[in-house]
């Protein structure tokens, strides 16, 4: 389990095949390792991945093809949000996040707005109605506010459909953050909060 208060940003330095996916080197800048051992669980932009070897100033993981193929990827060089995994003596900064992408969304806004910036990002089908104002969201491992929700026709008669939301960024986590080098038209992970997900599933054995 994780919080969604990312640590550091780090970037993939190696990527190698495997059979059934690929191994990523990730060096993890800011984040320490001294705590972290074979086995571990570290976020990888909001995807958990279990630590398999440890390469000095880095970090190796292996990744399996399904999660190659529900995330925005895992490129040579791009840059990832990380965070470790949550000790239950932790605070929780920001709201329980499984690290179980649920899909992959796409950056349709991104504008400064005084200090801070509106973000506003379009989700896959089907996941739309798990989000409502001031619910969570995380989007590449990082807990926000859902300020606005927009369904487009199709979506509010609960067939899947295109689902917008936005949330404001504020200076602090667009600098602590891989936001900072998102533009307009790139994907992000994003899981819905758990509570949606359950609610939904005792919602529909009721019926």
């Amino acid at each position: 389990m994780f919080t969604g208060i990312v640590a550091a940003v780090g970037a993939i330095v190696e990527r190698a095949p495997l059979a059934g996916g690929c191994r990523i080197t990730i060096d993890t800048g800011l984040l320490g390792l001294d705590d972290v051992a074979l086995g571990d669980s570290i976020a990888v932009d909001g995807c958990c991945l279990t630590v398999v070897e440890m390469r000095g100033e880095g970090a190796g993981f292996d990744v399996s093809l399904e999660s190659i193929a529900r995330t925005a990827g895992f490129d040579l060089g791009r840059r990832v949000n990380l965070e470790k995994a949550l000790r239950l003596s932790d605070r929780l900064g920001g709201h329980l996040v499984s690290g179980h992408v649920d899909g992959v969304g796409t950056i349709r806004e991104l504008a400064q707005v005084g200090e801070s910036w509106k973000l506003v990002i379009e989700t896959p089908a089907g996941l739309g109605h798990y989000l409502a104002p001031k619910g969570s969201i995380t989007v590449n491992g990082i807990s926000l506010t859902v300020n606005e929700v927009t369904d487009h026709p199709g979506a509010a008669a609960g067939a899947p459909g295109r689902t917008e939301f936005a949330v404001n960024i504020i200076p602090h986590t667009m600098a602590m953050t891989n936001l900072e080098a998102q533009r307009v038209g790139d994907r992000v992970n994003l899981e819905v909060d758990l509570l949606a997900r359950y609610l939904e599933r005792m919602l529909r054995a009721g019926r």
